[in-house]
């Protein structure tokens, strides 16, 4: 790549950095794209995505995001696979520095999203995606009818408790301490719900199966004992990891979250953070791509007053 100067760089290829890359190329800034792996994040796991409005019949999240990527390029977008290894501002500029060289612009969108924390126990992983889910809204509805466990002890598991309690004919809530950490009404509401089960002092020692999820063997951290429980689903909502190591100093909220105001402004001009990554109250792919349609939005504009152009 020659010219290593560019309107908008954007880092994060998921939902809200490609919808940016979209927005901000369609407008005619000049705009760059970097991830350190292909494009969509954790998107590309879902295998129906069937809650995106105006997607139906739905879709493999891989096929989401190609098109959303050729959307993007298509309009002018560059895309390219590096690793970031800081971000320095310097002057009017922010200079961006990869394994592919370095790269500058006048405006920056954060959209390198959170990841879920693991439980770390036998089976997470190899049963990720086939019983074993980090999002009760996505996945929620492909156990209609069934018994699923919900893990954590937070706001975050007693609400995905409280709605999977809507869709499954029973809900066990599996939490290591001996009382929940949520809201004191969130909590009642799980404890008062006749289809949920509480089994607080016990964590998740194995998850089993052989092509999907059947069971959980669950270990009573005061007593030692261990049992198996059926299941067709393990919900884990034991905390998010956001993504902030490339510009720690940002001001963020009690769990690590960029702050931004209603137009993905950080506390550094010029600089936004959209999806994922930025504090807010619900994540999922529709906000975070409207997230990344407005920070490209304020990049333009940002951009056109600083060139001293009309903005219409």
């Amino acid at each position: 790549m020659e010219n290593k100067d560019f309107n908008f760089i954007i880092i994060g290829a998921g939902p809200a950095g490609l919808t940016a890359a979209q927005y901000a190329s369609r407008a005619n800034i000049k705009t760059l794209l970097i991830d350190q792996s292909l494009p969509g994040g954790q998107v590309t796991n879902i295998f129906n995505l069937e809650n995106y409005p105006g997607v139906f019949p739905s879709v493999n999240g891989y096929a989401f995001i190609e098109n959303m990527k050729n959307q993007a390029t298509s309009f002018g977008a560059t895309i390219i696979q590096t690793i970031v290894s800081s971000i320095d501002k310097i002057g009017k500029n922010f200079v961006v520095k990869t394994s592919n060289g370095e790269f500058s612009s006048p405006t920056l969108l954060l959209a390198t999203g959170a990841e879920h924390r693991k439980l770390g126990a036998i089976g997470e992983k190899e049963f990720e995606g086939r019983g074993v889910s980090y999002c009760a809204t996505c996945d929620g509805p492909f156990f209609r009818n069934k018994d699923v466990i919900v893990v954590g002890g937070g706001d975050s598991a007693c609400d995905e408790a409280t709605y999977l309690s809507t869709l499954c004919s029973h809900v066990t809530i599996v939490h290591r301490k001996g009382q929940f950490r949520a809201q004191k009404k969130v909590a009642e509401r799980v404890l008062s719900n006749p289809k949920i089960t509480v089994c607080f002092n016990s964590s998740v020692k194995e998850i089993k199966g052989e092509k999907k999820v059947s069971s959980v063997e669950l270990l009573d951290t005061v007593t030692g004992e261990t049992r198996e429980l059926e299941t067709s689903a393990v919900f884990i909502f034991v905390g998010m990891i956001p993504r902030t190591s490339l510009m720690s100093t940002l001001k963020t909220d009690e769990n690590g979250y960029i702050i931004t105001d209603e137009d993905m402004h950080t506390s550094v001009p010029g600089l936004y953070a959209a999806g994922d990554v930025r504090s807010k109250s619900f994540r999922q792919i529709v906000t975070a791509c409207a997230d990344g349609a407005i920070a490209a939005h304020e990049a333009e504009k940002y951009v056109r007053e600083m060139n001293n152009e009309v903005y219409k």
